[in-house]
């Protein structure tokens, strides 16, 4: 996962400070989703990862909010419906775990992701929740679960 992150942020150009790219638990993911209260999720297709996702509490928010974290696929996977079925895993995963709600960070241009975000019941917000230290990210969205 930490190469198709590297490479789907690095296309977007959000390589620098302030973005996901650069979070220590890139390079960790096992270890960083260990704990009760988070998961992973990987999409596979012939022994290759495609992309992934997953959720976490929302650091510095409510204990009732997760947060939509990694959640990234290689242009392969792109049109064929596999961010849907990955952002259904992930918030059925969450309201296992006694989430109420789900926050995400994106960032300007990754519009595909920003209709899906919408179509799924998503609401923008006027800025960020939470201490995430993504500043790169423009765009913040919150659903009730």
């Amino acid at each position: 996962m930490a190469a198709i992150i590297r490479e789907v942020m690095s296309s977007f150009g959000a390589c620098g400070p302030g973005f996901a790219i650069n979070d220590p638990e890139v390079d960790s993911m096992s270890a960083s989703y260990r704990e009760p209260r988070a998961a992973f999720f990987v999409v596979e297709e012939h022994g290759r990862v495609l992309g992934g996702g997953g959720i976490a509490p929302l650091a510095g928010a409510a204990a009732d909010i997760c947060e939509l974290r990694k959640m990234y696929f290689l242009p392969a996977a792109h049109g064929r419906g596999l961010g849907e079925k990955m952002l259904l895993r992930c918030l059925d995963a969450a309201r296992q775990r006694g989430y109420r709600r789900c926050y995400l960070e994106t960032l300007t241009g990754m519009d595909a992701a920003m209709k899906l975000y919408s179509r799924m019941g998503f609401k923008p917000l006027c800025g960020p929740l939470g201490s995430t230290e993504h500043s790169g990210c423009d765009r913040h969205y919150l659903l009730e679960l």
